[in-house]
């Protein structure tokens, strides 16, 4: 199937892989990228030379493109802006929205540009200043995410910009790419469902409790680190809900201590970075902690398989997902899926 997103990216079909923190590892985007979809690495979790590392492997792995995910105000982006130059990565994805510098830094040296967005005007923002793509995500998809439903947003942007859109936020199978082409998408990307594949390193206890999750035990809470966040419902996320100021404190401490270790940051390096990630919010002290150890909360679940001590980040597609796949098993069954789809379409008239 070959839409605007695939001739822009070269790959052969129009799914995207997300780059999903401590999941989307080599090992998860080079099978992605070899299923035809667009793997993307997630760099966010990764040293610069864990990237440099992350990237030859994926490259010993595929002939195929794929792409890496940056933090637009990580400190160091313009350093693996330079990485994914070097290194001759295909696309550079974006979780908040790249300066204008760096997107005409990667496209001046031939990388196509895909950053992700959550509203209108911040597709239409990043158009302006030059993105060759945008990710549109709705309120479904799983992470920091918004209250607008993908079926909303989706023609909103695609109506606001002339690049190609790509849909996030719900999509799981054929029937939901061909909606996303029906409302003028490109192409989809899930994260979730790759996630939750059998080339996904996520341990198997954890990917247990995603697949006996129904879609009500999927949910959007702030009480993590200020700003909407879907996840999987668990005892840790209920305590903190449950919390006043006070015991929220306490309970973000005592979790810091014991991260505070894994991470290997010093407490005012956390407190630093915990404000950093703030973005304006009016945000607890308790919460100010907890975003500074997001990263470290997502880790202990997705890498660690310490679920009552991490969160984990969840689409409410979940609630709907009840097998393991292997990528290239997920992506041929979503493209013949698609196909069979548009063939039971009625005729017009």
């Amino acid at each position: 199937m070959e839409t605007a997103f695939t001739k822009l990216t070269g790959v052969r079909h129009p799914i995207v892989q997300t780059g999903m923190g401590w999941v989307a590892g080599p090992r998860l985007v080079s099978a992605s990228a070899n299923a035809g979809a667009l793997g993307i690495l997630a760099s966010a979790t990764m040293t610069a030379d864990e990237l440099t590392r992350a990237v030859r492997e994926v490259k010993s792995r595929t002939d195929a493109p794929f792409g890496v995910n940056l933090r637009a105000d990580a400190g160091d982006a313009r350093e693996r802006v330079r990485i994914i130059i070097d290194e001759g990565v295909r696309v550079a994805s974006f979780a908040l929205a790249p300066s204008r510098e760096l997107i005409a830094e990667l496209k001046d040296a031939g990388v196509v540009v895909v950053p992700s967005v959550g509203a209108r005007r911040h597709a239409e923002k990043v158009a302006a200043w030059g993105a060759d793509a945008v990710i549109v995500q709705g309120g479904e998809g799983g992470g920091h995410t918004g209250d607008v439903a993908t079926t909303v947003l989706l023609p909103q942007v695609v109506d606001a910009v002339d690049i190609p859109v790509v849909a996030a936020g719900g999509f799981h199978d054929g029937r939901g790419l061909v909606a996303a082409l029906a409302y003028g998408a490109a192409g989809i990307a899930m994260g979730t469902r790759f996630l939750l594949t059998s080339d996904s390193t996520v341990p198997d206890a954890v990917k247990a409790l995603y697949l006996a999750a129904s879609v009500k035990d999927v949910t959007v809470t702030r009480a993590v680190d200020g700003l909407p966040h879907r996840m999987l419902r668990t005892d840790l996320v209920t305590t903190l809900e449950r919390s006043g100021r006070t015991r929220a404190l306490l309970h973000a401490v005592r979790r810091a201590a014991g991260f505070r270790k894994l991470s290997g940051l010093s407490w005012a390096a956390m407190v630093r970075d915990g404000l950093a990630m703030r973005h304006g919010k009016d945000l607890s002290w308790s919460q100010v902690l907890l975003a500074a150890n997001t990263p470290v909360l997502l880790r202990a679940s997705m890498v660690e398989g310490r679920t009552d001590l991490g969160v984990m980040a969840s689409g409410q597609v979940a609630g709907v997902i009840e097998d393991l796949p292997s990528c290239a098993e997920l992506v041929a069954r979503v493209m013949s899926e698609a196909d069979q789809a548009l063939r039971t379409l009625p005729a017009p008239g």
